[in-house]
């Protein structure tokens, strides 16, 4: 698979639109190329960030089946145009390319759909559905698997933290009461512990009294889930820096 299939699977993931098969796509993918994962937090954050323009109501079943199932059509993408004059950020933090990376394109797409479907106000209702932040998404799908399990561990210095997860759908969310705020330059890292071999499973920051982290694809069964300390951007070579605050076995 090459960078600009996994930007579409990712798009699609962060929009929880992927079918099964995708989903598989996209972890062996992920699995296969490490140092793309930081374009999932990024397609993460912008299904997020739409989420929260539009006040939560549920949309008739009909309607939202309908659009995702526009969405999800091969054909789709060769019916939108790109701008002529792509619209150039100077405040960005990364220098962006001319043309839109296929990831905005497709976000583009999802809204587009929605325009198109002539629901007028129900519009709004439907993206937020299509947008959810990935963490909800994979939630949902952790919650619904037969084999849906969870645990919870106490964190040093105080609070708990309670993982979820699922070893058919390959997929864990930790949720942590009342951890501190780090210094700018540290953040939270995730770690799959398998056997003695500590396996990054990405970065995150604390986000007020309850902090909800999605784990990267490539959890196996047996494995520990603990969380590091380390300093900004994660640990520098690939290996934990500090004690971990927190570990979680899953056998």
């Amino acid at each position: 698979m090459d960078k600009q299939e996994f930007d579409m699977l990712s798009a699609g993931e962060a929009l929880g639109a992927l079918s099964d098969d995708d989903r598989q796509a996209y972890r062996r993918a992920l699995a296969d190329h490490p140092e793309w994962a930081a374009d999932t937090q990024e397609d993460a954050g912008t299904a997020a960030a739409l989420a929260d323009l539009v006040e939560e109501v549920v949309p008739p079943a009909h309607v939202l089946e309908s659009v995702l199932a526009r969405i999800d059509a091969p054909s789709a993408a060769t019916d939108v145009k790109e701008p002529a004059h792509p619209d150039r950020s100077e405040s960005a933090v990364v220098t962006k390319p001319s043309r839109p990376s296929p990831r905005r394109r497709w976000f583009a797409l999802a809204a587009s759909v929605v325009l198109v479907a002539g629901i007028g106000i129900g519009a709004s209702i439907i993206v937020q559905q299509a947008t959810r932040p990935a963490y909800v998404t994979a939630l949902d799908r952790i919650e619904s698997a037969s084999d849906a399990q969870q645990a919870t561990a106490e964190v040093a210095g105080g609070g708990s933290a309670t993982l979820h997860w699922s070893a058919s759908e390959g997929e864990a969310v930790l949720v942590a009461d009342e951890l501190p705020s780090l210094s700018d330059d540290q953040t939270y890292e995730l770690w799959y512990v398998r056997g003695e071999t500590p396996i990054s499973a990405g970065v995150f920051d604390a986000t007020g009294s309850t902090t909800t982290a999605l784990l990267e694809p490539g959890m196996q069964p047996g494995d520990v889930v603990a969380v590091t300390v380390e300093p900004q951007g994660g640990a520098p070579d690939g290996k934990p820096t500090s004690e971990p605050i927190v570990v979680i076995p899953t056998a």
